[in-house]
């Protein structure tokens, strides 16, 4: 996912819950059981010998996010070793979404139609996440044509779009899953969110919190999302240039706190 500034705006202080542990100490799964359930995805922008460790897993997520060239999509030719994993993926019932970068809207559709089909026919995907979507009235058609094209050559695909942000409201036509939030674990506590989100169900939002240290702030995070009527999340300690590309050091534990009573 491309990181970028996010426009935030103080809302009421959030309630850490417990005190503050290491990162590798469990997290709680008090509030989890509601009424809705959440899930767990993850951004895999890691080598494909890292998948094993979460489609192996005990604990496993819902979904996942290829991303072969760790840059802008499908790259140039298929890749044997990402070609196993996801297998393994789909088999253990998690579904793949193939990583395509639109640049905030400059991108030639062109090229993201070719990863469309190359997601197809090389892995198989799902589904596709696409990337710096700007989430304005300007390139709205723009995304309506990617939205309809993917439909078509992958039929009962998933389409996330990431804007890191919450978009025009307009963009619910155009997508099955919006990233309205991609940020640090402190502007997460400060992020606002519109009333017309609460008109849809929570399994069309997602949260992505980097930076989250401890295994207090990972949990107040979980909460948090409930709240806010996100029905997927990831959250991760890591930070830097690139927080996804390895698991975080609580996984399992953020797992089993996010899905409880639920199933993943």
């Amino acid at each position: 996912m491309t990181r970028r500034p996010l426009a935030v705006i103080a809302v009421a202080a959030v309630l850490l819950l417990g005190l503050a542990v290491g990162i590798t100490a469990g997290l709680k799964s008090e509030n989890i059981a509601g009424r809705y359930c959440q899930k767990v995805f993850v951004p895999s922008y890691f080598a494909a010998s890292g998948w094993p460790s979460v489609t192996g897993a005990k604990h496993m997520p819902s979904t996942m996010i290829l991303n072969p060239s760790t840059g802008i999509g499908a790259g140039t030719a298929p890749n044997p070793a990402f070609q196993s994993v996801v297998r393994q993926a789909r088999r253990a019932g998690i579904k793949v979404l193939g990583y395509s970068s639109t640049a905030d809207g400059t991108r030639p559709a062109a090229q993201i139609l070719a990863d469309v089909r190359h997601y197809k026919a090389w892995y198989g995907v799902n589904g596709i996440f696409l990337d710096s979507v700007n989430g304005t009235s300007g390139e709205f058609a723009y995304y309506k044509h990617l939205y309809n094209y993917i439909h078509r050559v992958i039929p009962g695909s998933s389409v996330w779009m990431n804007p890191g942000v919450y978009p025009l409201r307009q963009y619910m036509s155009v997508s099955d899953v919006l990233m309205v939030f991609e940020g640090t674990y402190g502007q997460y506590r400060a992020a606002a969110v519109p009333s017309w989100a609460r008109d849809y169900p929570a399994d069309r939002f997602a949260n992505t919190v980097y930076d989250a240290v401890t295994s207090s702030q990972a949990n107040s995070t979980i909460s948090l999302a409930r709240s806010r009527n996100a029905g997927y999340v990831f959250v991760t300690n890591l930070s830097g240039a690139d927080p996804y590309n390895a698991l975080p050091a609580y996984w399992s534990s953020e797992v089993t706190a996010i899905t409880a009573g639920c199933g993943r």
